[in-house]
């Protein structure tokens, strides 16, 4: 169980997930949402909200794996951009959004929570399997952490 978990917590406490990477520090997932394919989330274990609730060390390890999860959902769906975000206004639990975007997605420009500017297209994105996914995601972060 994470350090100082409150009960409500659905990071804390999840109740399904696609997890493709995990350490004793955070967890990277796959966010099934079929507007973003390759959407990715990374969630650190521990109950915090803000990246300066992490040491020094963390905070590097943290962006460590977000840079690699980058690169993997680059990799994987070539995307015409990345959008990476850190809220936490609902869940005050501290995670990263990977998320791809393209120049036709649902919401381009605008924020992925942002006001709709077309009708969803389906899938813009090759097709890639969570197993293919993972596999990427362990090598970029293998690559991060030894460069």
């Amino acid at each position: 169980m994470p350090i100082n978990a409150p009960k409500d917590c659905p990071l804390c406490f999840p109740e399904q997930e696609i997890v493709l990477w995990h350490d004793a520090s955070c967890r990277v997932i796959r966010v099934p949402d079929a507007d973003y394919p390759g959407y990715c989330r990374l969630i650190w274990k521990d109950h915090v909200s803000e990246m300066s609730d992490l040491t020094p060390a963390e905070q590097r390890h943290c962006f460590n794996i977000l840079m690699a999860v980058e690169v993997a959902v680059r990799e994987c769906f070539r995307p015409d951009k990345i959008n990476l975000a850190s809220f936490g206004n609902v869940v005050p639990h501290l995670h990263w959004h990977v998320i791809p975007r393209y120049l036709d997605d649902l919401h381009y420009p605008q924020p992925v929570w942002g006001q709709a500017q077309r009708k969803s297209r389906g899938s813009p994105a090759p097709e890639v399997d969570d197993a293919r996914l993972a596999l990427a995601v362990r090598n970029a972060i293998a690559e991060q952490i030894a460069g």
